[in-house]
């Protein structure tokens, strides 16, 4: 698992393989990965956006923006958590996501979280060792 903490937010992202959606001969890998954000922090927020950076074994990047995530925009109050699943498809056997999300206070104040880099590997990612 993996695991970043901004403004007292947690987020933690498991990612998981999906053989059953991917395509080694077509090269195509597809992975989910669930997310889990809790507030421990005194404050209700909300999320508003999402922007994401994904790079394949290659280096090749791209960046996904969006409102939300999964279609919505939860409102936390201090102790509550919210947990969605989503996928991303890679043309390569293994890569990493990078994001953030744009949050706003009671307040007002808008700030970002980050999102922990986590990677994605598949069983058919075999490293060579020289």
């Amino acid at each position: 698992m993996y695991r970043a903490v901004t403004r007292q937010i947690e987020v933690t992202v498991e990612p998981n393989f999906l053989p059953g959606r991917s395509s080694v001969d077509k090269g195509q890998y597809f992975w989910s990965y669930t997310i889990v954000i809790t507030n421990t922090g005194a404050e209700t927020v909300q999320l508003r956006t999402r922007h994401w950076i994904i790079t394949d074994a290659t280096g090749r990047k791209q960046e996904v923006r969006g409102e939300g995530v999964v279609g919505e925009q939860p409102v936390l109050a201090p102790g509550e958590r919210f947990e969605y699943t989503s996928g991303v498809p890679l043309p390569t056997a293994s890569g990493f996501m990078s994001g953030r999300y744009q949050m706003v206070n009671e307040s007002g104040e808008r700030f970002e979280i980050d999102v922990p880099t986590f990677s994605l590997d598949s069983p058919d990612n075999r490293r060579v060792l020289n």
